[in-house]
């Protein structure tokens, strides 16, 4: 691994008003139309296996913070759609030729797995096309990485992996990640008059997003279980649960709150409170997101703890129902 550079933060205070209103509007409406359409098998592709690999690798490049989380969403979207596709193709294989359709399948998944890692790296390549801080991520770097890990892909197949994604994809790659959503709940707050500081809160927050990432099944397996009021969840609260734990809204406000507690608790009601009246989403579910995540960094709730000793009472309005 190179040594990580500094990368320039986020400015804040420098957006007009009516500038975050409309990109507020438009990223509520992109994680809505999102979450309507949302596939069963969201998620499969975000274990914390693959999701430390392209850390590790977009550190290694030397790429900035959005583009880590663009490569993650990218792979997961063309992975469930290359999938779909395989499965369509095999059943349409299996009506036509009465049989057959088994071995059919076995290869193709053979397959998958052995292009993998080529596509993982490809969509590392394409979200650092997205990037504006740093290099893009070329043919030779790429092929630099995976000739390392024993791999003889060839230029031409590189750049084929490359189109292959984004044909998949339909050539929408430019996804928002959480982090966009973060950032700009931090500049409306600070333009709404909340005092705490944004580009510390901006670090904190971070953190802790990688955190969730590399965290992700165990923070939202204690949410569900916190949300129900119940340690065995059935398969239908676990089904309805899939658009919470895709909704990139709802994990930012419980970011934002999660790195307030920790860095001023005393306006941490403040923050929740500016939170719900800007996004509606409710001070119990904010709560509970945030409970979530410290309990994995401490392995208790202190924020549960913070609420009872101040005498504060949460909403009843909860996650999951």
């Amino acid at each position: 691994m190179g040594s990580r550079r500094r990368e320039p933060g986020p400015v804040f205070g420098k957006v007009a008003p009516e500038i975050l209103e409309d990109s507020l509007i438009l990223l509520a409406t992109e994680n809505q139309r999102y979450l309507s359409r949302l596939p069963g098998q969201a998620g499969c592709f975000k274990g914390r296996q693959i999701v430390e690999f392209i850390f590790l690798l977009s550190e290694k490049w030397h790429l900035d913070l959005s583009a880590r989380y663009q490569a993650v969403e990218l792979l997961e979207r063309f992975m469930i759609k290359q999938v779909e596709q395989i499965c369509n193709s095999s059943r349409e294989k299996v009506k036509s030729c009465e049989g057959g359709g088994g071995s059919s399948w076995s290869s193709q998944e053979d397959q998958i797995y052995e292009t993998f890692v080529l596509r993982l790296v490809s969509c590392v390549q394409l979200a650092s096309k997205l990037s504006l801080h740093y290099n893009i991520v070329n043919s030779d770097m790429a092929l630099k990485f995976l000739q390392s890990l024993k791999y003889s892909y060839t230029k031409q197949e590189l750049l084929e992996s490359e189109l292959l994604v984004l044909k998949t994809l339909h050539f929408q790659i430019n996804v928002s990640t959480p982090l966009a959503y973060v950032e700009l709940l931090l500049e409306v707050l600070g333009h709404n008059g909340c005092l705490l500081p944004a580009e510390p809160l901006h670090q904190v927050c971070v953190q802790l997003l990688d955190f969730s990432y590399l965290t992700r099944d165990s923070i939202y397996d204690t949410l569900l279980k916190m949300a129900i009021e119940n340690s065995t969840p059935n398969k239908l609260q676990v089904a309805k649960f899939l658009t919470v734990k895709e909704d990139f809204m709802l994990l930012a406000v419980g970011i934002i709150s999660t790195s307030v507690f920790i860095q001023d608790p005393v306006h941490w009601r403040q923050v929740v409170e500016h939170l719900n009246s800007i996004t509606g989403i409710t001070a119990r579910s904010i709560l509970e997101l945030s409970s979530a995540v410290l309990e994995h960094i401490v392995g208790s709730a202190p924020l549960e703890q913070h609420c009872s000793n101040s005498g504060m009472r949460a909403p009843k309005n909860r996650v999951v129902t």
